[in-house]
């Protein structure tokens, strides 16, 4: 007897999503895109992934750069790439879309002769189809001989090995090549030969699911509006449970005979919603309808959670990336979040736009080791010092870059603090980027107070040139003692930037350090400085704070977070240029708190050998040496300080 290891295996079709970030514009007036991995059996495998099942993906990308990212996405999702081949004589496949308004999406399929259109039969076994409890296929996959031929051939094994058929009829006329090419929005024409076609499938099926354009063609009925006389004519060819999704109304399930009204099958609860974009809320949908029905719930509670999973959808930006987790559909379907009412548009509720993107975030840091360098005047100072031009900057940054690089032993905890200045570290921050270690970038204004921008007031503008994997660093001078004038000042700052950082889907580190070192004479002021920020509805990923001494003041910094953001991924100890006895001491009063996940510190690394350089008094490779040996030794007292 094989071993069901996995509870869903979906494929076929998969693309990179270019949607248009203009609202209310056609796709030739677009000026800007946002990508994400799209293609409804690659959504569907990474929404059920995060609801919570153990899924595969069987399918083909491109060998460049879109389809690195797409299997990239997949991993980071928890779904099972082993059977996602790689293709090295065609490319991924592109659908660009649009949103004209709630009833207009345009969309373009650029699919001649793509990867995943060459899914052979030799790509899986029988072994593999039968490891899954259900096998998810679309209609795509049925239009053209070789992908219909690999796809009964799957069909053929999960039917020998008791894996469920599931069948999201997923119908698109322009990819059956019955409209014209740039045609993508049309739902439904008729046609004898796909119905012939498709009722070919209908018999291998256990689950089918489908709009009443979908049912309709499968049926071969003109009439999309009478869903009942399609449901009737499809239950002639299939015994399987018939899923017909109803937009606002939700959807109805019908096993056996068909009834004579829609509403005579099993019905869950729908989901209240103001509708932005309905591309993906199909396969939202499917999501969370699958994970009711593969982990043995009801049909109500399986068309309850898939309502809810397709309604959160229609109210983002984007397919997969939209998809809500598990503790996101049980909040939308409760109606409420900490008390606070869900409202026609969840991701009003901030307590709701953070969870999904905590529970939904793709890379959690455990631990970091951060060496900051990102530094500006504090440099500068320095070349004065040693008499020498600021053009040695860009240099020294790239190779204090190469020590930290060449030195740290564990990837997954190496980070850097860079600035992206032209003329001091924008070399060594495109170096340290794309290479999977965490990588801060600070935008303050260095010195400022009350807080400015280096970029200017159009920070949400200089955000969008930012790579993703980049965060942003931001050190606001704050106390619980200033003038409200000045606490006004910096808050307007700050809620500036941190809704820039949210509308560019960017993590925000924030820098707390209380003026004049109050913090050394009271430690309160820290966790007070959290508590008032917070207040502002103003919530930082990261917090980096001074390196304080007493275990329950770090306990009291980690509850000040946690009592208004509880998603956080956690506290870092900034050097502030103390000793390390000092230093060292900090790390200890924080062994026990594992909200505090590591330290980013700098000059206490750094100066003195920079200096020394600078003068050129030690060559660039002992000052390698020394800034690779000062940082071992706080990356061995972090590691010991249990």
């Amino acid at each position: 007897m094989n071993t069901k290891n996995l509870d869903l295996i979906t494929m076929g079709r998969v693309s990179i999503d270019v949607y248009g970030d203009q609202i209310g514009g056609y796709l030739e007036d677009m000026r800007s895109f946002s990508k994400y991995v799209g293609g409804c059996p690659a959504n569907i495998a990474i929404g059920t992934s995060r609801l919570g099942l153990k899924t595969a993906f069987l399918s083909r990308v491109g060998d460049e750069q879109f389809g690195r990212y797409i299997i990239k996405h997949m991993q980071q999702n928890s779904v099972d790439v082993s059977h996602l081949k790689i293709d090295p004589e065609r490319l991924t496949a592109l659908a660009i879309l649009g949103i004209k308004d709630d009833e207009t999406f345009p969309l373009l399929f650029y699919r001649d002769n793509c990867a995943d259109m060459a899914i052979d039969e030799n790509d899986f076994d029988e072994k593999f189809i039968a490891s899954a409890k259900a096998l998810m296929v679309s209609g795509t996959h049925f239009s053209k001989p070789n992908v219909d031929k690999a796809q009964r051939k799957a069909l053929e094994y999960a039917k020998a090995n008791n894996t469920k058929v599931v069948f999201d009829i997923d119908y698109r006329p322009v990819l059956w090549g019955i409209t014209s090419l740039g045609d993508g929005e049309t739902r439904f024409k008729a046609d004898p030969k796909i119905t012939a076609h498709l009722q070919s499938i209908l018999p291998f099926c256990d689950l089918i699911i489908g709009t009443d354009e979908e049912f309709a063609i499968a049926a071969g009925n003109n009439n999309v509006e009478d869903a009942l006389a399609s449901l009737k004519e499809v239950r002639k060819h299939t015994k399987a449970a018939l899923v017909l999704k109803r937009g606002e109304l939700g959807c109805t399930v019908y096993e056996g005979e068909i009834p004579d009204h829609l509403d005579d099958g099993h019905m869950g609860k729908p989901l209240k919603i103001k509708v932005f974009n309905v591309l993906g809320a199909g396969d939202a949908f499917m999501s969370g309808f699958l994970r009711g029905w593969l982990k043995g719930e009801d049909y109500p509670t399986c068309c309850t959670w898939g309502n809810a999973s397709g309604a959160i959808v229609v109210t983002r930006h984007g397919c997969s990336p939209a998809i809500p987790t598990f503790d996101e559909l049980m909040a939308a379907i409760k109606g409420e979040i900490k008390g606070t009412k869900i409202g026609l548009i969840p991701d009003e509720n901030p307590i709701f736009k953070r969870m999904h993107y905590k529970t939904s975030r793709l890379q959690e840091w455990d631990n970091l080791e951060i060496l900051a360098f990102d530094h500006r005047a504090q440099l500068q100072e320095l070349c004065d010092e040693a008499k020498v031009g600021y053009d040695k900057i860009p240099f020294l940054k790239q190779m204090i870059l190469s020590a930290t690089l060449e030195h740290h032993d564990d990837p997954l905890s190496t980070g850097v603090l860079i600035d992206g200045r032209a003329e001091m570290g924008e070399k060594a921050l495109w170096n340290a980027t794309g290479r999977s270690i965490w990588v801060g970038r600070p935008v303050e204004l260095p010195l400022s107070r009350p807080l400015d921008f280096e970029a200017g007031d159009d920070i949400a503008l200089d955000l969008k040139t930012w790579p993703k994997d980049q965060c942003i660093k931001v050190l606001v001078p704050w106390s619980p003692n200033d003038e409200q004038s000045m606490k006004e000042a910096n808050g307007r700052k700050l809620k500036h930037l941190y809704n820039a950082a949210k509308q560019n889907d960017l993590e925000l580190l924030i820098e707390v350090i209380p003026p004049n070192q109050e913090w050394k004479e009271d430690e309160s002021t820290v966790w007070k400085s959290i508590q008032e920020i917070q207040n502002l509805d103003i919530f930082g990923d990261w917090w980096k704070l001074p390196p304080l001494l007493s275990p329950e003041s770090w306990k009291a910094c980690r509850q000040a977070i946690e009592e208004k953001d509880p998603i956080s991924q956690g506290i870092l100890i900034l050097g502030f240029s103390v000793d390390k006895e000092t230093l060292f001491k900090s790390f200890k009063a924080a062994a026990d708190e594992p909200f505090v996940k590591g330290f980013a510190i700098g000059r206490s690394i750094w100066v003195t050998p920079s200096l020394e350089w600078l003068k050129g008094n030690i060559s660039d490779s002992q000052f390698k040496e020394r800034i690779a040996h000062n940082y071992h030794v706080f990356c061995q007292a972090w590691r010991n300080r249990k």
